[in-house]
């Protein structure tokens, strides 16, 4: 008789859910949350499958997340989101009366913006490259990983444009590009291309490339367009390829020295990398920019997104002027 092979044990729950996000076009940072708020989910219930749990034990884990840690109505929502997909796309098993599961309120906070003069304290406080990455933040009004993930392909510096590939929602824009960065930005790329150079004479040289496109292009990963911008100082050993293969800078570098650079700059407001943006978006607006052009550039999907920016140009709430500021015979604001 032909030998049979062993049968195939089953991937486990994570591994299915994993699969069934890449299927979807899932990103990898809303894969890793949700694969997260799963496994909290199964410790919460002692390391029962959730295949044998349901809705009760669902509403049991978003009442300890909201009364027992004190979560945000925005972080009760996310892990709500991921044990729906669990249920309804893992397990095949959607849950009773899903619709009716409470969603926290998500209170409707205005972005903190920083003003000009605030901006340029904070990007004094950078330097060397994280500088370049926040004139970029500010300048191109672009999110933190859509800026760490550039390509040197995407970068056109006598149009001064970027091409924002596979932004929010998977969709590609162009953004602009200050021609007064374009002199530190060819600078800096000179650097990245020796570094580059030196890769290649190592036997390395090698970048990782999304979706399949390693296997129909091969030699794609060693050319200079899709290196990154702003490589990683380390490379690391790619597990399928045994490749030494260079990361691009990572998200956290960036927002600690954001963070250290807000507080030397003296600024109380709780700016962080993407409050750059948010200053990008009001500063365009209270310049006189059309809210649709500011709309292409950010790539929001809705208008009323970009309209958050219009509560907080620089003329204060709904742009009127304080009676205070027309008070006139010698009124001290502090009297002695």
């Amino acid at each position: 008789m032909p030998s049979r092979d062993p049968p195939q044990p089953k991937p486990g729950l994570l591994q299915r859910a994993q699969s069934m996000m890449a299927m979807r076009g899932y990103s990898p940072r809303t894969s890793a949350v949700y694969r997260n708020w799963m496994v909290r989910f199964v410790r919460f219930h002692s390391g029962r499958h959730p295949r044998v749990m349901g809705r009760d034990e669902v509403l049991r884990f978003l009442a300890w997340l909201r009364e027992e840690r004190h979560v945000s109505g925005s972080t009760q929502t996310q892990a709500l989101s991921a044990l729906l997909f669990l249920y309804r796309d893992v397990l095949d098993q959607p849950l009773a009366l899903a619709g009716r599961i409470p969603r926290a309120r998500k209170p409707e906070r205005l972005p903190v913006v920083l003003t000009p003069r605030e901006v340029s304290a904070v990007l004094g406080e950078l330097h060397g490259v994280r500088r370049l990455v926040g004139l970029l933040l500010y300048g191109s009004g672009l999110r933190l990983m859509e800026c760490l993930t550039l390509r040197v392909k995407d970068l056109d510096l006598e149009r001064c444009e970027i091409v924002v590939r596979r932004g929010k929602g998977a969709k590609d824009r162009v953004t602009t590009l200050g021609a007064a960065v374009v002199p530190a930005l060819r600078s800096h790329l000179a650097a990245v291309r020796r570094l580059y150079e030196r890769d290649l004479a190592a036997g390395g040289g090698s970048v990782g490339l999304p979706d399949a496109l390693a296997r129909k292009y091969p030699s794609a990963g060693r050319s200079w367009p899709w290196q990154w911008v702003f490589p990683a100082s380390r490379r690391y050993l790619d597990p399928v390829s045994g490749r030494a293969v260079r990361h691009h800078m990572h998200g956290t570098a960036m927002q600690r020295a954001m963070a250290v650079a807000v507080g030397r700059a003296g600024i109380a407001k709780r700016a962080s990398c993407h409050t750059l943006r948010h200053s990008f978006a009001t500063h365009l607006l209270a310049a006189g920019s059309d809210i649709r052009t500011v709309q292409e550039l950010l790539g929001h999907r809705d208008v009323s997104t970009t309209m958050r920016y219009t509560h907080v140009l620089n003329r204060g709430g709904l742009g009127v002027r304080s009676p205070v500021d027309v008070l006139v015979g010698g009124f001290a604001v502090f009297p002695d």
